[in-house]
């Protein structure tokens, strides 16, 4: 699991409930039930509705991968295709298909398999740059998802406030419990749709941002491999352009690697 995303969630709504507790009101008086339904069954009302159900469906599968670390091994992927263009070298392109059982990645696999075949490179871009495309969009679609529900919740927020001074206003010289009622219900709704917005649809939205850009960085990393063996490029110079990819001191290290084997 991630820590920080299940650390920074947990603090935020702990900090929360820690202030109510320590402004010594009762917690009971932030609990309100029309304001629930309003702001949180409302919200998510609208989010079925601008989203097909199988996507919604699958809200909990991606709102879990936001809360898993991702293990994306850069340096890892650039040994195996160092290793792929090695053997290239040695023994041809075709020797490459008796390893592409232990390949773990499946888009790497298919990248590499489209060489063994001796499918053009430009046709062997647009495949690989298709599927990166088609994983682009899924991601897009589950962060805007969030992203939405993050306005969402907000905005159903506010239209509770609005409905709770309107039921105040309209007991105005009347009963003085039914004012109270309306301005709490007013007040909380608004409180529900901040909590929702800034404490949890946020930050899962940033989160699968930058899984989403860790993940294309290294499907783009992969590309450049695959075309860089195709190509019959030096190993050395394979390994110069993948580790362009990586964070200059971690680029360091997989030369100095390189150059001890």
């Amino acid at each position: 699991m991630d820590l920080a995303t299940i650390i920074g969630l947990g603090t935020a709504f702990f900090a929360i409930g820690f202030s109510v507790l320590l402004s010594g009101a009762n917690p009971l008086l932030y609990y309100d039930v029309p304001s629930i339904f309003i702001t949180i069954v409302g919200s998510t009302a609208t989010i079925v509705a601008m989203n097909p159900l199988g996507r919604f469906l699958n809200i909990v599968t991606v709102f879990t991968k936001a809360l898993q670390m991702q293990r994306i091994e850069f340096e890892r992927v650039i040994r195996t295709l160092v290793e792929f263009s090695e053997r290239a070298r040695r023994e041809g392109l075709l020797a490459l298909e008796d390893n592409l059982q232990e390949v773990e990645d499946e888009f790497m696999r298919k990248g590499i398999q489209l060489v063994v075949d001796g499918t053009d490179p430009e046709l062997i871009k647009s495949v690989m740059g298709n599927e990166l495309s088609q994983i682009q969009a899924r991601h897009g679609a589950n962060i805007k998802m969030f992203d939405d529900w993050s306005k969402q919740g907000p905005a159903w927020g506010m239209l509770g406030t609005l409905l709770g001074l309107i039921m105040m206003l309209g007991n105005l010289g009347g009963d003085k419990t039914a004012i109270g009622k309306g301005m709490g219900t007013a007040m909380i709704t608004s409180l529900y749709g901040a909590v929702m917005c800034y404490a949890l649809f946020v930050p899962v939205k940033i989160k699968l941002e930058d899984k989403d850009k860790e993940e294309t960085l290294m499907k783009e990393l992969v590309m450049e491999g695959v075309l860089s063996i195709q190509a019959g490029d030096n190993p050395r110079i394979l390994l110069e352009k993948l580790v362009a990819f990586l964070p200059p001191k971690r680029r360091e290290a997989m030369r100095q690697e390189s150059a001890k084997e």
